[in-house]
């Protein structure tokens, strides 16, 4: 099994996700590329099986320019998508919190909910991570 995981990081927070991530699926035997949104080339979506997407949350609420030109770039939704991000809720409150990834969850109408982290995901966080990992594997599996 192939997965992608694309993510756009200013503080270094959503990568720290994405690390997380590629840490656990490696352990699970599954080949992973990471994509550096804005910096690296945009593959062919098509050639994996699974792609997580992370953002954070930007300007009250919105999503990140990079990362909506990475969604015209691709051009197309794919159904594979997990997405994931960081945000900050003394920004906007709960009512605002990672609001990119509830956009990007219903923009490409994702099978699974989206992944939120306060600021960085060290400590007690990284569980809601593997939690939330653990709900998309068990459903790759179950498809695979």
């Amino acid at each position: 099994m192939r997965t992608l995981i694309a993510y756009l990081s200013y503080s270094g927070n959503t990568e720290e996700i994405a690390e997380h991530i590629e840490r656990k699926l490696v352990c699970e035997g599954i080949e992973v590329d990471m994509l550096s949104i804005g910096i690296d080339y945009v593959p062919d979506l098509s050639e994996y099986d699974y792609i997580f997407l992370g953002t954070f949350t930007w300007d009250m609420g919105g999503t990140p320019d990079e990362v909506k030109d990475f969604v015209l770039e691709v051009g197309y939704k794919p159904n594979n998508i997990a997405v994931f991000g960081s945000g900050d809720t003394q920004f906007g409150g709960d009512a605002m919190f990672c609001g990119a990834v509830d956009k990007l969850v219903k923009f490409y109408e994702s099978k699974w909910d989206g992944l939120k982290i306060e600021q960085s995901p060290r400590g007690s966080q990284e569980v809601l991570i593997d939690n939330w990992l653990e709900g998309v594997l068990e459903d790759v599996r179950i498809t695979a």
